[in-house]
């Protein structure tokens, strides 16, 4: 770039015609329009599209009706038996309330089992059948693959990308392309990702070329972003590949989704099952040995009754892009947030309009080699719950929109569940306490009726225990499902490390999740009344690798659930040493809620069972080709700039690279002013040096002042000559 002399201060006289000089360009293709119009929230229900086998349907309709009538069975009879163990004597107000409390915690974990029981039957039929080969037809379709980025690591999505996209290079030339949308709004991360980014597309092979686009504004977040690479770009593309920026899967993979989508006209999405790699804390460690060893049955379940109204994850899915344009642009609901505005949780909603639609929507849990990472600690999932949480109850907007299948109620339904249960079973517990201090306090009237013959108390003790056998039966039964699956494929188990190793790994597993469950269990409740009572959590970004935290940090963190803890089991021992016993496994989690969260976010903790072959999963017994492809690519993309500002007046090739991917700004209203945009410029005349420049702007103002040609390229000129 040619030196100028300028004014330090001034931003007279530059221009982008610098980029011309330096031969530069956006690193994007040209546009390819595709409307997408956005959806009202009531619509009509579309007929089915073409597609789909006679006995898939057949198969689905049976295992609908068997999760029905097991689930409603299953859960009739739990309740028939508790009112028979209170209903002895009559049942008081309190009783009915509890009873209440039972029947809906003891239906959601009856479908959970009903659902487990299903994905084994599935699951098990599939290992005896002979497998599926992959496709071998010419990949059809061109596509897309998107990488919606959000102040992440930009190194290692950079190396997951590379590790990807080098295998379709070679498999299929010229039918993918990959565009990173970037919708960062810190500085310092967005000049990061742009240096990794930089360096990736560089050496990217035109079999399948690599894009980037950097947004302005991260209107609708990332429902938002793919929308607005839908309505550039997908005019070009007979389907898009979404994928989160901890998502990684095999070409071939990629190449057998594609085949699928394409050899099913009806189909509009198609989701993989993700499998959890690369865990090194140990609570990430027990969500990575959990989703390998319990997952595959889950999945086959869900697959066995979603049939073609399927769900949709948000990631490691193939989705036919006309489909997706004509049907899944998001309504903005009516109010404020945390009920109104943009849609939080996108989706659940995009797979019901899909299937409003009359588009299809399938979960093929056979594809292998798609991956995901877990969140390093347990603070982590709390953080990233409360965003889930307030996505999923925002849905209850949707439950009775016209036109949306009964399936795709269940699925927004099960979504909103898996947060209410935990208040739900709190009030089990809370309703529980407060009989036993009433049962512990009241006198006994034994004469409530003129009788020569007293009432006595009566509790049925034998049902009881055999209704507690059954709890945790069905609590227990995915697990113990899970873990048979495995253990009756004995290729399967040897990846697991054997028999001993897996049930070492299912034991632990079991054993410190009951300890977690009740920590769980009062966070997400207090997260339901936030959000119930207003709260916005915004869309802060995920944590990833190490999640290790000072364990002060983590007795300020919990020290309202070990406060609780201790109370609850000081109570429990006053009322009854019996009843002290039975709370144990809530009270002894909660009171151990720090050292717990602490241990968690350990990876040391986690490598010390690794080194005992506990919690072993197969990926890292036997490492896949795509998994050592990127970690052999972390550290050759790895970047570890300073303050976004100076790396970026350093390096020269950066700073023009940079300045090519800048889009010009649409013109605003002309009732508003780009505040930040006007506070940088005038501080940027005024400052003395970089230094104090980068010192008087706000975050939001940095990254105003970097997409703002003129006074950076003004500032450039500036400490090109004074080096």
């Amino acid at each position: 770039m040619e030196t100028r002399s300028v004014k330090p201060g001034s931003i007279a006289g530059f221009a982008a015609e610098t980029l011309l000089d330096a031969g530069l360009s956006p690193s994007r293709p040209p546009d390819a329009p595709l409307a997408m119009p956005r959806q009202p929230l009531h619509g009509l229900r579309r007929n089915w599209r073409p597609g789909g086998s006679v006995w898939r349907k057949l198969t689905t309709a049976a295992a609908r009706l068997l999760l029905v009538a097991g689930t409603l069975g299953l859960s009739g009879y739990g309740v028939i038996e508790m009112h028979g163990v209170m209903a002895t004597g009559g049942l008081t107000v309190l009783q009915w309330v509890f009873l209440v409390f039972f029947a809906l915690n003891f239906t959601w974990i009856s479908l959970a089992f009903c659902q487990a029981v299903l994905g084994f039957l599935r699951q098990l039929g599939s290992d005896l059948a002979f497998a599926r080969p992959p496709g071998e037809d010419p990949v059809a379709f061109r596509t897309a693959i998107l990488a919606p980025v959000y102040n992440e690591d930009g190194g290692s999505v950079a190396a997951r990308l590379s590790a990807m996209t080098e295998g379709l290079g070679r498999l299929a030339p010229g039918r993918y392309a990959v565009f990173i949308l970037s919708d960062s709004n810190r500085p310092a991360a967005w000049i990061a990702e742009e240096a990794a980014f930089a360096r990736l597309i560089a050496g990217a092979s035109d079999d399948c070329p690599i894009y980037y686009r950097h947004r302005r504004d991260n209107t609708e977040r990332k429902a938002g972003n793919i929308a607005d690479w839908v309505s550039r770009w997908g005019g070009a593309y007979d389907a898009m590949l979404v994928l989160d920026a901890d998502s990684l899967i095999g070409p071939e993979t990629i190449v057998e989704m594609t085949r699928r989508l394409a050899a099913d006209p009806g189909l509009g999405l198609l989701q993989t099952l993700p499998a959890i790699v690369r865990a090194r804390s140990l609570y990430a460690r027990l969500q990575q040995f959990a989703n390998r060893c319990y997952g595959p049955v889950v999945g086959h379940g869900l697959a066995a009754w979603h049939g073609r109204s399927g769900n949709f994850w948000g990631h490691n899915a193939i989705i036919r892009t006309e489909a997706f344009a004509a049907a899944c642009r998001l309504p903005i609901l009516g109010g404020k947030p945390p009920f109104g505005g943009p849609v939080l949780s996108h989706d659940f909603i995009e797979a019901a309009l899909l299937v409003r639609a009359g588009w299809g929507v399938r979960l093929d849990a056979d594809l292998p080699d798609s991956f995901e990472e877990a969140p390093p600690s347990l603070q982590d999932v709390m953080v990233r719950d409360r965003r889930w949480c307030q996505g999923n109850l925002q849905h209850g907007r949707f439950v009775f929109a016209r036109g949306l299948r009964f399936v795709s109620r269940m699925h927004l339904l099960s979504g909103m569940m898996a947060y209410l249960s935990a208040p739900l079973w709190f009030g089990l517990v809370a309703v529980g306490l407060v009989i036993a201090v009433q049962a512990a306090l009241a006198q006994p009237e034994y004469f409530t009726e003129p009788s020569l013959f007293p009432t006595w108390p009566v509790f049925d003790s034998e049902r009881a225990i055999g209704l507690f056998v059954l709890s945790i039966a069905v609590v227990l039964g995915p697990k113990t499902l899970g873990w048979l699956g495995v253990m009756l494929h004995p290729r399967r188990l040897f990846r697991f490390g054997g028999p001993l190793a897996l049930t070492a790994g299912v034991v632990a597993e079991l054993l410190m999740s009951v300890l977690y469950a009740p920590i769980m269990m009062m966070a997400q409740s207090r997260i339901v009344r936030e959000v119930l009572l207003g709260g916005d959590s915004g869309w802060a970004p995920q944590r990833r690798g190490d999640g290790s935290i000072p364990f002060a940090d983590a007795v300020r963190a919990h020290r309202w659930h070990m406060g609780a803890g201790a109370g609850l089991g000081l109570l429990a021992w006053t009322l009854n040493p019996d009843l002290f016993l039975w709370m144990l496994p809530i009270t002894a989690g909660l009171v151990l809620a720090a050292p717990l969260s602490w241990i968690g976010g350990s990876v040391g903790w986690g490598n010390a069972l690794r080194r005992l072959a506990i919690l072993r999963t197969p990926e890292e017994r036997r490492l896949p080709g795509i998994l050592a492809a990127y970690e052999e690519n972390l550290e050759r993309f790895a970047v570890e700039p300073d303050g976004p500002l100076r790396h970026l007046v350093r390096d020269r090739s950066l700073r023009d690279w940079h300045l090519a991917q800048i889009e010009d700004r649409t013109e605003s209203a002309p009732e508003q002013i780009d505040v930040p945009g006007v506070l940088a410029r005038t501080k940027s005349e005024r400052a003395a040096d970089l230094a104090a420049l980068e010192k008087w702007l706000t975050p939001e103002e940095t990254m105003a002042f970097l997409q703002d040609r003129e006074p950076f390229l003004a500032w450039c000129a500036v400490e090109d000559e004074r080096r």
